[in-house]
C-alpha cells in the first residue's frame, strides 16, 4: 500500500532548507529520528543545522563525516548527528546506532542520520528526508513518515 503521507516541498535556497531545519528543530520531540539521503551537496547538513538552530543550540553544527558522529548537548534536548558516508553496511553493524534513538546509553534527543541508505537495519519510527537538486540552486525534499506523524506546522510549509 503506498504510503500517502509524503510531502514534497521546494526549497528555493540554501536559507529556506536552513528555515525548513529550524520548523523541525522547533517541533519533533525527544526520540525523533531523521534519516536523511541525497547526493553530496544537496543540503543534509544544511538541514540538521536548521534542526539545531530549531532546538537553541549555539555552537556550530558541522558534517562528522570524519567522526561519524557529533552530539550536541546545550539545547532544549539533545542533537545526535551521524554520518554514514565514509562507511559500509557491515561496518554500521557493529556500532550499535539504535542505542541513540532507543535512549538506552544517551539522553533522548534528535538522531538525524546522513547518508541513512548505508543503513542495514532502520528505527521503528522515523521520518525519511530525501533532498534532490532542482533548476539553478534549487532543492526538492520529500518528507516520509514510518510510524510517526508530521508536525501540523511542517504541513503548513
Amino acid at each position: 500500500m503506498p504510503n500517502t503521507s509524503i510531502m514534497k516541498i521546494f526549497l528555493a535556497d540554501t536559507e529556506a532548507t536552513l528555515r525548513l531545519g529550524i520548523t523541525l528543530g522547533e517541533s519533533l520531540t525527544p526520540g525523533s529520528v531523521i534519516l536523511l539521503e541525497g547526493d553530496l551537496g544537496a543540503g543534509k547538513t544544511t538541514l540538521v543545522q536548521g534542526i539545531g538552530k530549531g532546538l537553541g543550540i549555539a555552537e556550530p553544527i558541522v558534517s562528522p563525516t570524519f567522526t561519524l558522529i557529533n552530539e550536541y548537548t546545550e539545547g532544549r534536548f539533545p542533537l545526535y548527528h551521524l554520518d554514514l558516508y565514509r562507511l559500509e553496511p557491515q561496518e554500521v553493524t557493529t556500532l550499535n546506532l539504535e542505542s541513540y534513538w532507543e535512549g538506552v546509553e544517551v539522553i533522548p534527543g534528535i538522531v538525524a542520520v546522513e547518508w541513512a541508505e548505508r543503513l542495514p537495519y532502520k528505527p521503528d519510527s522515523y521520518l525519511s528526508v530525501s533532498l534532490t537538486y532542482g533548476h539553478e540552486g534549487t532543492r526538492q525534499v520529500e518528507l516520509t513518515p514510518f510510524n510517526c506523524a508530521i508536525s501540523k506546522v511542517i504541513a503548513a510549509i
